[in-house]
């Protein structure tokens, strides 16, 4: 049953609502995406601009699931990327880090070449800044800052220490951080939305409201719901960790984490501009993080506390308050507007997981909390492969994936032991 989005900062503010019909003939096109979030509109983009005649297919509204309740934060911090380069050298030898370091950047130049080209406005904005929670956490950021220099960044990256912080933020957590200007911020549903659009203006067919019940098999996949259907070439499964379709594949490969975010009323100008005088997006260094930035409106958009029991928090502004308070000690008491969780698809070795079900339907997911900017990036790689340009669609689809052989629901109380691990450990950090 179709569900109406959720009570977020994003849905309250999008500039122009959706109204994509349901699905209620049986058509034919070349590819069809199941799921309008950022994964199946960067790729029905993608393939549209090429000419393919494309349809997309969403269970609930655009950007409703992950694209829609996310922090909006664009970073070059791709998920597995240590797990990548190992497994890449095997194809890649020395070659490995330099694609890697090339691809975290790539959904970047992906967002910023739409939003131009498309006039989408979303509140793009460029600055961020990775604190330092506990003084040993410096030296990831050295290490990070050396090789971004050493790669023609020096003009986008600075090194703060703890007396610079102050110039940035009104806080007295941190023990300094990397600034990275390359790296943006956004409003996430308005860019997916604008993203759609742009799809639709090169004759992709787009269809809301409409939950895929089965996807058959064959030399000619048939994707169907309630009351149509749609003949193709290729499907591409882009639901992340919001459909149940091809369990026979997939199951024990991703698990559901939810993510808490919050927005507070808004801020004076004055106040704004004292807690975060540059208006950067924020995350900390640690395993389980919080993350944080100004909207186009002065609020503070805050998340964290990353839930891996596959469970929605129950009060998600109780539980980030506390957190709020700590980081910004000017906003105690401050009200909380508009509170929303929503599920990232989390994988055990946290590479992205691109395949196949079957020769002629394909999968992309498990962005492990990193998704604007990688669901961009694997979008033009999925678009690729699925017009025969396979080079870098094989070299993720070859990657050795961890598969835990139990149910949904033990497999995340593993995830949830895991991260309990990792949190007793950031006291060695």
């Amino acid at each position: 049953m179709p569900e109406i989005r959720c009570d977020s900062y994003y849905n309250a503010t999008i500039n122009d609502e959706t109204q994509y019909p349901r699905l209620e003939s049986d058509i034919r096109v070349d590819v069809v995406i199941v799921g309008g979030g950022f994964t199946g509109v960067s790729t029905a983009v993608e393939l549209a601009e090429r000419g393919l005649k494309v349809a997309i297919v969403e269970a609930n509204k655009i950007g409703w699931g992950a694209t829609g309740r996310n922090g909006g934060q664009v970073t070059g911090s791709l998920s597995g990327d240590a797990g990548m380069v190992k497994q890449l050298r095997n194809e890649l030898g020395m070659e490995a880090e330099n694609f890697i370091w090339d691809l975290r950047w790539r959904g970047h130049e992906i967002i910023k070449h739409r939003v131009e080209k498309y006039n989408i406005d979303c509140d793009l904005k460029f600055g961020h800044l990775h604190t330092a929670y506990k003084p040993g956490h410096m030296a990831e950021m050295e290490k990070t800052y050396t090789e971004a220099v050493s790669r023609g960044m020096g003009d986008e990256v600075t090194l703060l220490s703890k007396q610079d912080i102050p110039e940035y933020l009104e806080t007295p957590l941190y023990h300094g951080g990397l600034l990275n200007m390359r790296n943006m911020h956004l409003h996430s549903v308005n860019l997916c939305i604008g993203e759609a659009r742009a799809a639709q203006s090169h004759g992709a067919m787009i269809f809301e409201n409409s939950p895929v019940l089965d996807i058959s098999d064959g030399a000619l996949p048939v994707v169907k719901t309630a009351h149509g259907s749609i003949t193709a070439n290729s499907v591409l499964i882009a639901g992340n960790a919001y459909h149940k379709l091809a369990r026979k594949k997939l199951s024990g490969m991703l698990f559901p984490a939810s993510l808490g975010n919050c927005a507070t009323v808004k801020l004076t100008a004055e106040v704004a501009k004292a807690i975060n005088p540059h208006d950067i997006a924020v995350y900390d260094s640690r395993f389980v993080l919080d993350y944080y930035r100004m909207t186009a409106d002065n609020r503070l958009m805050f998340g964290g506390g990353t839930n891996y029991s596959g469970r929605d928090s129950k009060d998600v502004a109780q539980e980030l308050r506390p957190a709020i308070e700590r980081t910004f000690p000017r906003l105690k008491g401050i009200d909380i507007e508009f509170e929303w969780t929503g599920m990232a698809g989390i994988v055990v070795n946290r590479i992205p997981q691109l395949g196949r079900v079957s020769p002629n339907v394909f999968y992309c997911q498990g962005y492990s909390g990193h998704g604007v900017a990688t669901s961009h990036i694997m979008g033009e790689i999925m678009a690729n492969a699925i017009i025969g340009q396979l080079t870098e669609f094989d070299l993720f689809a070859d990657m050795r994936q961890i598969r835990l052989p139990v149910g949904e629901w033990l497999g995340n109380q593993g995830m949830a032991l895991g991260m309990m691990y990792y949190r007793m450990m950031e006291n060695f950090r």
